[in-house]
């Protein structure tokens, strides 16, 4: 299988570097890369990829608006969206998840990293690390001006499904609940994949903003 990829960033080098790196891979195609979001939109409807690496601050419309975009439209339902950022705590960071961004990366990650995150997030993973979720999620709960609306099918879930999804927005891996709970990692991904149907929940991320969202953490 080749992953095809869309680049969107402002910056020129930082797409030339990036396409220099991905196109070495013999599993990775870059299909276009576009310097504003307006031409992400487009070039993702066109070219319809696996992944887009998204950059944040760009001309036209933001990142996160065409995030949102992408996201919505049924073509490219499907794309994973990586959303780049120079900060590992952003104020836009959990805009993006909240709209449908499977994660991000910093844009000094190493290229190694890089490319298994590529291939990681096309498996359906999502690109939160425990410290990194904890710090996203600290930001958006100390926020006073940001008001949490729970979302309206949490209530569906089974106790034990809200009790592990809210481990999910801790950081926790499922052998990490798996341990904590003494039960096994096969129960946990199957609680796990319930919660996400039940609230429609894309991906792992997805899920982190929507338990925050109904009170996980507070």
């Amino acid at each position: 299988m080749t992953i095809r990829v869309l680049l969107a960033d402002d910056q020129a080098l930082v797409r030339l570097g990036l396409r220099a790196l991905l196109d070495n891979e013999p599993d990775i195609e870059v299909v276009d890369d576009v310097a504003d979001g307006l031409a992400a939109v487009a070039a993702a409807a066109r070219t319809r990829p696996d992944v887009i690496l998204m950059d944040v601050r760009m001309p036209g419309i933001d990142g996160i608006e065409a995030t949102r975009r992408i996201v919505a439209a049924p073509e490219t339902a499907g794309t994973r969206i990586v959303v780049l950022t120079t900060f590992e705590i952003d104020e836009y960071i959990f805009d993006a998840l909240r709209v449908g961004a499977s994660g991000f990366l910093l844009k000094d990650t190493r290229p190694a990293e890089l490319l298994d995150a590529i291939r990681q997030v096309v498996a359906g993973g999502a690109l939160l690390s425990p410290s990194v979720t904890r710090r996203v999620v600290k930001t958006f709960v100390d926020r006073p001006s940001r008001t949490s609306r729970p979302h309206p099918r949490w209530t569906s879930l089974t106790d034990r499904e809200q009790e592990i999804a809210e481990l999910v927005a801790e950081g926790l891996s499922n052998d990490e609940i798996a341990d904590r709970l003494v039960i096994s990692p096969a129960t946990v991904r199957t609680h796990v994949g319930r919660a996400m149907v039940k609230l429609g929940a894309r991906d792992r991320a997805q899920l982190v903003v929507f338990a925050y969202q109904s009170g996980a953490g507070t």
